[in-house]
């Protein structure tokens, strides 16, 4: 047992203090270099393609509310058109960008879809009336608007959970498919995106319809598993049809060299970590 206060247990201080220092400084670097790295990524990546990212989730979710197709083992809702939307431009920064450019890009766009839903449903709270109102002078319209707008706990909570697993999932998957062709041109580009589409696509659908449809809405498990295919498959074919338009826009920014800034500050961090 080592002496209080011998020269002994100040060493050791010394040392237990020094490692902790050392540690709290890479804690705060480490930050540092992610939060300056985020920065680059967003003044990189074309205000456009995240504006049209992030308005095809907040739609996606808002337009979930109102069915498209609804039969007993075939459903879609409206939705849909939007969230194949969001697909696409993954694709296309995860192309360009890589796969944790694209994670970031959709967790942002996930707490500005968190932060609208939050304040829909504030507003959803306030009393006034719905202009839908004054042309029924129905107060039972006015209640349905406020609870489309202001949304359920459990929709929100399902469909937060499925998209960032999907995004995450599909940023890997097409990481993972470009590896293994060596054509850099369209169809790899188009198998890439499909693939990855529809596997992160379908893995939306499943985890929506386990956590929301099959528990507060009582669906079984082969209702769950047939609408969640036949999604993937609706997204997947708007996947291919626009694919090639997807592939311009990666084309045109990689001959204007976007995002310049952003892979030099990344080349740049390598070479001080190495």
């Amino acid at each position: 047992m080592i002496p209080h206060n011998s020269p002994a247990q100040y060493k050791l201080k010394f040392l237990w203090r020094y490692l902790m220092s050392q540690l709290n400084s890479q804690k705060t670097s480490f930050f540092a270099r992610e939060i300056k790295e985020y920065k680059l990524l967003l003044r990189s990546i074309p205000s456009l393609t995240v504006t049209i990212f992030v308005l095809s989730v907040v739609c996606a979710n808002l337009m979930a509310n109102k069915e498209l197709i609804s039969f007993k083992y075939c459903a879609l809702d409206c939705g849909f058109v939007f969230s194949w939307i969001m697909f696409l431009c993954m694709d296309v920064i995860c192309k360009r960008w890589g796969a944790k450019a694209s994670i970031k890009i959709s967790l942002l766009a996930l707490l500005i879809n968190l932060a609208v839903c939050g304040v829909f449903a504030i507003l959803s709270k306030t009393p006034g009336m719905w202009g839908a109102f004054y042309d029924t002078e129905n107060l039972e319209v006015n209640a349905a608007l406020n609870s489309t707008f202001g949304g359920a706990w459990y929709v929100v909570f399902g469909s937060a959970l499925a998209f960032i697993v999907s995004s995450i999932l599909n940023a890997l998957l097409n990481t993972f498919f470009a590896k293994l062709t060596k054509d850099k041109g369209f169809f790899a580009f188009a198998f890439r995106s499909c693939t990855s589409t529809l596997l992160a696509q379908f893995a939306d659908n499943m985890i929506f319809a386990m956590v929301v449809s099959k528990i507060f809405f009582g669906w079984t498990w082969a209702q769950v598993l047939f609408c969640s295919t036949i999604g993937a498959f609706f997204e997947l074919l708007c996947e291919v049809l626009f694919s090639g338009f997807g592939y311009r826009v990666v084309c045109k920014w990689e001959e204007e060299n976007v995002g310049k800034e952003y892979f030099d500050y990344l080349e740049n961090s390598k070479k001080v970590v190495s």
